[in-house]
Parts: C-alpha cells; sequence; structure tokens
C-alpha cells in the first residue's frame, strides 16, 4: 500500500463508475473518497462516499489529499442551457480543483474533451478550453488533462447522436492512422485506466494533455 488519498467527483458516470473501482482496487490507495449527488451503491473497505451538493462540495478540516480525479460533465442538451452547461463543466471542476489544492493535493486529473480551447467558436469547446485554463493557473504540481474523443460504452442515460457517432466511429476507424489516430473513438473504460496509469507515472512536465491516441499509449 501506497498509503495515498484520492478524491473523485463524477463517480456515477460512464468513466467515473468505472474509475471508482480501479481506485479502490489499486494498492496505491488506502483510502478513496467519492463526493455524489446520490449514493452509487458501490461498497468497499477504502471507498469514503459522501453525499454532497455539488454546490457545496467539501472536506472535513485537517483532511489531507494526494490525487484528485475529475469525471465531472455534461451535454447542452441535458443542462438545458448553456449556464446550466457552464455551471457543470467549469464551474464545478473549477471549485473540486480549489478545494483539492486547499487540502494539500499534488496531483489533478481531469476529463476535457477532444478541441477545448477558450478562442473556440464553438460554446461547448470553449467553456472546456476555459476550465483547462483556469485549473491550469491554479498551479498544481502535475495536471494530466484527457482530451479523450467520441467516449464509447453504456451510459445511464441513451444519447441518440452518441449512439449515431458510435455507429459511424465503427466503420471509419480502420481509415484513422497516423495523424488522424488522436480522431478515434475510445471506450470509457479505457479512459479510465489512463488516469489510474498517468496518476502512478512519474513526469517531467508539470501540465500533461493527453488526447485519446495518447490515452490508448496508457
Amino acid at each position: 500500500m501506497e498509503g495515498k488519498v484520492a478524491l473523485i467527483a463524477g463517480a456515477t458516470g460512464m468513466v467515473g463508475s468505472r474509475l471508482v473501482r480501479l481506485l479502490l482496487d489499486s494498492p496505491r490507495y488506502d483510502k478513496v473518497i467519492s463526493i455524489v449527488r446520490r449514493e452509487s451503491g458501490v461498497a468497499h473497505e477504502t471507498l469514503d462516499e459522501r453525499v454532497q451538493s455539488l454546490d457545496d462540495m467539501r472536506l472535513e478540516p485537517g483532511e489531507t489529499i494526494d490525487d484528485v480525479y475529475c469525471c465531472l460533465g455534461t451535454t447542452i442538451k441535458k443542462a438545458k442551457s448553456q449556464e446550466a452547461f457552464k455551471k457543470v463543466d467549469h464551474g464545478y471542476p473549477l471549485q473540486l480543483a480549489e478545494l483539492g489544492k486547499t487540502h494539500g493535493a499534488k496531483q489533478f486529473l481531469l476529463i476535457s474533451s477532444m478541441g477545448a480551447d477558450v478562442d473556440s467558436r464553438f460554446f461547448y469547446s470553449r467553456v472546456k478550453g476555459m476550465t483547462e485554463r483556469d485549473i491550469t493557473a491554479l498551479g498544481y504540481s502535475t495536471l494530466h488533462i484527457f482530451r479523450p474523443s467520441l467516449l464509447l460504452g453504456e451510459r445511464a442515460e441513451f444519447r441518440f447522436g452518441e449512439k449515431m457517432g458510435e455507429a459511424a466511429s465503427w466503420i471509419l476507424q480502420p481509415f484513422m492512422r497516423g495523424k488522424l489516430r488522436k480522431y478515434r473513438s475510445i471506450e470509457g473504460a479505457q479512459v479510465a485506466r489512463g488516469m489510474l496509469s498517468a496518476a502512478s507515472g512519474h513526469w517531467d512536465r508539470s501540465v500533461l494533455i493527453w488526447e485519446s491516441d495518447a490515452i490508448h499509449e496508457l
């Protein structure tokens, strides 16, 4: 046991639900604190699940965190407005990053998106870019930014557009080579494994960006 403590938010989503189980089984951590809006039903001796509003994420005074995993995210359709989307995909991740920093975390792992760019003309990509920028400014010793392409895997809710995208991706996948590899779809479970692998590595840069092809390599 390495005796580290992990903090994760978004543990009931497609990537987060797979990631939390990897964290619980990893010898890297002897405690995993999971902030959830509702009970997940997961039980494990190292899991400390805390049901909280994402508007009021908090830890106990004196608690120390090593690694923070952010798997928070939604869609504009589900959020129902740009303002609500920005709150979930920018406000909450930034709040989580500030919380981890306050409690001594040295490493932050963020799920962003391919195409994230503060100067993008697309609102979705622009918000993702803002989140990357503002968390980078907090000065974590190591910040991992994951920019997967289309995520494959079972979700709690049905998304018609993504299902159509998945079907198209299976057809196009063999042709996406070389510089196009980063646009290949990727399983949510692979992203989860890549996040844990990145957290366990030793890197010579403080900010690392992982696109789909690099996540495959992880």
